[in-house]
């Protein structure tokens, strides 16, 4: 699949849904990127595939003069509701982390991503537009699931209900090597790694919080005939259950890279 046609379907998928509800179970990741980051008021902070605003609410409420951009028009009009909702000036755009049109090179002094740009398909394409975007001693700070990490094993599990595989793994922005290669050339860079842990209570109720609110489960389960959405939920309840059970409840270890640097 060609990467325009993939960007068009994410664009919709990952709007399916109230995605809100599972940003909500980040708030570990949100807060040590803020920690990581420390935008000061005044500072001009790129939010980047933004999704419906968690990250771009906080630094506005550091007083940054915050920037946010997404693919997805349906995520962008719940991110600027929030916004409204709560007196806070973002300035959401509809667009592409591989080709930030209307931003001038050098305009930032932080970008952010919160398992945001891993997604996009054109890992060199955003790569370079980070790079641009950022002014010479400015900072970036990202967060991306690993491969073998508890994110890159659910959709592992998923994958043999899907009808292709993606062209890219966006699990390649979990590999440290990899983000070296990507971001190195243009950043100084520290890379952490940490885990986000959430719990339910049990498979069922981890499945319904995903299949309802998670783009990419909810579209992948509503393209299935009902004896395979049954498999896909059977599956997920017993991997879940088996691999990460915890006393009746489930404890789901989420691996990620927090990837911060300083653009030379």
């Amino acid at each position: 699949m060609a990467f325009e046609d993939l960007k068009e379907r994410q664009s919709v998928m990952w709007a399916n849904g109230p995605y809100e509800n599972v940003a909500a179970t980040l708030t570990d990741v949100h807060e040590l990127m803020m920690d990581r980051v420390d935008p000061q008021p005044g500072e001009r902070v790129l939010d980047l595939a933004c999704g419906t605003g968690a990250m771009a609410e906080r630094a506005a409420r550091a007083g940054a003069i915050v920037t946010a951009v997404d693919l997805s028009p349906g995520l962008i009009e719940t991110a600027r509701k929030r916004a409204a909702d709560e007196g806070l000036d973002i300035d959401y755009r509809v667009g592409d982390c591989e080709n930030l049109e209307g931003l001038e090179d050098a305009s930032f002094d932080v970008a952010i991503s919160t398992c945001g740009v891993m997604f996009a398909p054109d890992h060199e394409a955003t790569a370079r537009e980070l790079a641009r975007v950022v002014r010479p001693g400015g900072r970036i700070g990202l967060a991306n699931w690993t491969p073998d990490g508890g994110l890159g094993r659910m959709f592992a599990m998923m994958a043999p209900f899907q009808a292709a595989a993606p062209p890219v793994s966006p699990f390649e922005w979990g590999r440290v090597e990899r983000v070296r290669e990507l971001l190195e050339g243009a950043f100084d860079l520290q890379i952490e790694e940490h885990v986000s842990s959430h719990s339910e209570d049990g498979g069922h109720s981890y499945w319904q919080l995903f299949s309802s609110s998670y783009g990419p489960v909810k579209t992948l389960a509503e393209s299935l005939d009902e004896s395979r959405q049954a498999e896909l939920r059977e599956t997920w309840v017993r991997f879940f259950e088996d691999e990460y059970g915890d006393g009746g409840r489930v404890l789901h270890h989420r691996e990620y890279l927090l990837v911060t640097g300083t653009r030379r």
